[in-house]
């Protein structure tokens, strides 16, 4: 069974940064292409940002030049560096594999996990 557990989310203020993690049991990552998604109170759910098996990254617009995506193989994980955050950014934030294009989540969703930005 493919499961994916979201961590790393919290209370920062503007400016600052963290990193989220995404960690994958039951499926190779490395094999799989990856998104970030995120969810505001009364909004829809969006793709932020997305690895593909090559390494290949994609942002939107709206988080471009300030998040960065990655993964580590051997840890099977992969994670969304968050630098000079805003307020905007605030949002629950769920990973997921994707597929497609436009991509798509494969997955049911997660828990996710709360970023909150505000000072």
């Amino acid at each position: 069974q493919v499961q994916l557990v979201e961590s790393g989310g919290g209370l920062v203020q503007p400016g600052g940064s963290l990193r989220l993690s995404c960690t994958a049991s039951g499926v190779m990552f490395s094999m799989r292409n990856v998104g970030w998604y995120r969810q505001a109170p009364g909004k829809d759910r969006e793709l932020v940002a997305r690895i593909t098996t090559a390494g290949s990254t994609f942002y939107a617009d709206s988080v471009k030049g300030r998040f960065t995506i990655s993964r580590d193989i051997a840890k099977n994980t992969v994670y969304l560096q968050m630098n000079s955050l805003k307020p905007e950014d605030t949002a629950v934030y769920y990973c997921n594999m994707v597929a497609g294009l436009p991509p798509a989540a494969l997955l049911g969703w997660g828990q996710g996990t709360q970023v909150t930005v505000s000072s």
